[in-house]
């Protein structure tokens, strides 16, 4: 009788080798790491308002022209929401609250930022991977801010509520409590859980800023042409920052285009040979 047993328990035991070989199955272990985020890329440059701008803040005819902008500019209200220390921008974080003109919705953005050092897209991916912002999170667009001499990984989380047509915002208690409603639980639990609502209810609107939005192209690539009015850093006056940028998918047209872009702009003398700070701008001065 045992010489029976072990033989059919030698019969199972091979049989579920077998069956282990053919499924591909292994003993439970460490769960594969889910795959780095794959960014898409905004190009950014600033432009000499003086150069680019005519009197009335509108733009020179030879700007419109070259970037084959035909349509008025579009206008939005942006503000952004932090504490007076900047807490959450010292943690990597923007939220804004935006109100386009022609659109019934406001829109929330809740951004996480990460440095590129020295070009290493990898790297800041890698972080941000270690960090919960992987392929595997739809919830956040992944995208690389290439302005003149840095790149900034973001990741962003955008979020609509109704609104009706029209440039106006909703009172900072409002528009502040639909961003705390809205907070995605990243920001929230970032250095601890619930540290994210507790500084963004501590939170007061930077802003607005009355901003305005030409489109046109270059190279076959929309291009946006951004005028933001922004309060002098003594408290008085307006610093006209203009921006101008276009967005692709794919790394090697960014490159490529980029070039071609900062090229035209350096010919034309419109260019300044300097990043774009609007964000920080607008939260230390308002």
């Amino acid at each position: 009788m045992k010489s029976k047993a072990k033989k059919g328990k030698s019969i199972v035991i091979a049989a579920l080798g077998a069956a282990i070989l053919m499924t591909g199955w292994q003993p439970a272990g460490k769960a594969e790491a889910a795959a780095n985020a794959v960014p898409s890329y905004e190009i950014k440059f600033m432009l000499k308002a003086d150069k680019v701008l005519n009197r009335d803040l509108t733009l020179q005819d030879q700007v419109e022209k070259t970037f084959a902008i035909e349509e008025p500019a579009a206008r939005m209200l942006v503000e952004y929401f932090d504490t007076a220390s900047l807490e959450l921008n010292d943690a990597g974080w923007n939220v804004r609250f935006r109100k386009k003109e022609d659109k019934k919705k406001y829109e929330l953005t809740y951004k996480k930022r990460y440095a590129v050092i020295n070009g290493d897209i990898n790297a800041a991916l890698d972080q941000a991977n270690r960090d919960g912002f992987s392929a595997d999170d739809t919830n956040y667009d992944a995208e690389i801010d290439w302005g003149y001499g840095k790149q900034t990984l973001s990741f962003s989380n955008d979020k609509d509520v109704s609104a009706t047509k029209g440039l106006k915002l909703p009172s900072e208690k409002d528009a502040l409590e639909m961003l705390v409603n809205g907070i995605p639980g990243k920001l929230d639990k970032t250095n601890g859980a619930g540290w994210g609502t507790s500084v963004l209810k501590n939170s007061y609107a930077h802003g607005p800023v009355s901003v305005s939005r030409y489109t046109g192209t270059f190279d076959g690539l929309e291009t946006d042409i951004e005028l933001w009015p922004i309060v002098g850093a003594d408290g008085s006056g307006t610093e006209n920052i203009v921006e101008i940028s276009f967005k692709t998918a794919d790394y090697q047209t960014a490159a490529s285009e980029r070039a071609k872009l900062m090229k035209l702009l350096e010919d034309k003398d419109w260019l300044i040979p300097a990043d774009s700070l609007k964000t920080n701008l607008v939260l230390e001065r308002y």
